[in-house]
């Protein structure tokens, strides 16, 4: 049975079902492996640190799985202050194996635009009336109950890329204030951005995608950033739409 609206934290496996301990087990390994470390370097803090939080959800491309995932972000977004710095909620979606799905990159892509879409429907406060609503402004980013967050997807179709590699569909979403701790020091967070691209460059398979830039930056847009392909194309338009 999937676990719907808890919030985990690692080691919680003897509470979880095969399924979801498996892919807790295959997450750990990513973020531990010292041989070919994964190029998140918060990412992997985070996890070291138990600051992260895990959540476990149905199909992507089933209608209560939205309901579902925004219930774990309506709780993640009222706790997320008290779990660290380096904080960030990641949720695992289970693919029906019946289910009438081409295993491609591209068709993901369209899943994970169409779940931010329907997911902000479900959405239980207004949008910050301090970010755009056009996701092509630089200012633009994804917000869920006041809060302003990051949107990481990996995909299992995802061979090339592999820093957007996962077992299972999955989120990562990482609030805007753990970002801004981050940056917070100027030539800490230079030097740490500099070593994530070095680990970009022997984790993938393909040159660092152009998408990846700065928030705040007038030529980023972070949209761009939510859901990078396989090869260094990319769409020309956003598809959310509030």
């Amino acid at each position: 049975m999937i676990t719907i609206t808890r919030l985990y934290q690692y080691p919680d496996q003897q509470k979880l079902s095969s399924w979801e301990q498996t892919v807790l087990e295959s997450f750990k390994q990513k973020m531990t492996d010292r041989q070919r470390p994964f190029p998140c370097i918060p990412a992997t803090i985070g996890f070291a640190t138990n600051q992260l939080r895990y959540g476990f959800v149905g199909d992507p491309a089933v209608d209560s799985t939205i309901r579902d995932v925004a219930a774990l972000l309506t709780a993640y977004t009222k706790q997320s202050r008290a779990y660290g710095r380096y904080t960030s909620l990641i949720i695992f979606f289970q693919i029906s194996e019946n289910a009438e799905l081409s295993p491609s990159v591209e068709n993901f892509e369209k899943i994970f635009w169409n779940h931010l879409e329907r997911l902000n429907k479900y959405d239980e406060k207004e949008w910050p009336s301090d970010i755009p609503t056009d996701p092509h402004h630089p200012a633009w980013e994804y917000c869920f109950h006041g809060e302003r967050y990051f949107m990481f997807c990996a995909t299992p179709a995802h061979k090339n890329r592999m820093s957007r590699q996962f077992d299972s569909f999955m989120l990562a979403i990482t609030p805007r204030w753990v970002l801004e701790q981050f940056n917070s020091s100027p030539k800490h967070a230079e030097k740490i951005k500099q070593q994530i691209r070095k680990r970009i460059d022997n984790y993938d398979q393909l040159t660092i995608h152009s998408a990846l830039n700065s928030y705040g930056e007038s030529d980023n847009f972070e949209w761009r950033q939510y859901f990078l392909r396989d090869d260094n194309s990319s769409l020309s338009k956003c598809p959310f739409h509030r």
